[in-house]
């Protein structure tokens, strides 16, 4: 399996990068418009959030799933036992966010939604006739205005001896939603697994943009674009004692998006909630 680290800059990227999405869920850009300072920013202002009680002020909303989301009660991936071993925030631009941190998340929110509707429409452009024709309207389109589309601040902190056994930091699972961005984390583990079943790191230097597909983008594409399991492992060595925060943007459609003959972003959504254990 070889995930293609695409030069945003060149000429045949949007090709290339399409390419690297249909053979493998995941394709890695560098030289793209998401500067490494701010990245590294809001990576050590969240940090210190997540080293606080501030953030207990902030417990999520089960209705409207904004907010903090204590390792308690952290996900547990379709067909897991065990919580993953980590923490976050949910940023959406009409939610709760502390004030500190506002402006600059916000700001990455932003451009990193503008680059997706950039990324979708080369999606669109190299996908098959056959394929294409099903987008029930124009990818970049489905994201438009959308309320639904879901930054995840992600603390997965460092190892102190306690963690329940067989536990991991995110097991593997597949994304919901259309695309994820995500720029490389301050510290490795991200791993996709082969169409062999053998578990392959995904390149994540510092300043890489990772993107993958998620099963909505599978949903409407017939399959064409496959969302790839993947997963964080845990640390070894010097690294238990550090954490590592991460960055997903998650695309989400307008709800009344139509993904195929069986399902609205709405319907699949809550679908996979459910599975989830989070609604």
């Amino acid at each position: 399996m070889n995930v293609q680290v695409v030069d945003y800059l060149a000429e045949n990227a949007p090709q290339k990068f399409v390419e690297s999405l249909h053979n493998t869920g995941f394709g890695v850009l560098i030289n793209h418009p998401i500067k490494q300072e701010l990245v590294e920013s809001i990576y050590k202002n969240w940090q210190n959030f997540f080293n606080s009680e501030e953030k207990e002020h902030y417990a999520f909303d089960p209705e409207k799933q904004d907010g903090f989301f204590s390792s308690d009660i952290s996900e547990t991936a379709k067909g897991h036992a065990k919580k993953d071993i980590k923490e976050y925030f949910h940023i959406y631009p009409w939610g709760r966010i502390p004030p500190a941190l506002k402006e600059e998340i916000l700001h990455y929110y932003q451009l990193t939604s503008t680059l997706a509707e950039e990324l979708l429409d080369w999606v669109e452009k190299h996908s098959p006739e056959g394929v294409a024709k099903h987008y029930s309207e124009p990818l970049s389109n489905m994201i438009k205005n959308t309320p639904n589309t879901l930054l995840r601040v992600l603390h997965y902190p460092p190892f102190e001896g306690k963690e329940e056994a067989g536990a991991i930091r995110a097991a593997a699972h597949e994304d919901i939603n259309l695309l994820t961005i995500l720029p490389a984390a301050n510290e490795p583990g991200l791993q996709v697994q082969g169409t062999d079943d053998q578990w392959v790191d995904v390149p994540s230097d510092f300043g890489h943009l990772i993107i993958n597909i998620g099963d909505m983008l599978q949903e409407a594409s017939g399959g064409y674009f496959p969302s790839t399991s993947h997963r964080v492992i845990n640390p070894t060595g010097s690294s238990k004692s550090k954490s590592r925060v991460s960055l997903p943007l998650f695309l989400h459609p307008r709800s009344e998006v139509v993904l195929s003959d069986k399902h609205t972003q709405e319907s699949y959504l809550l679908e996979r909630l459910k599975e989830l254990g989070v609604k």
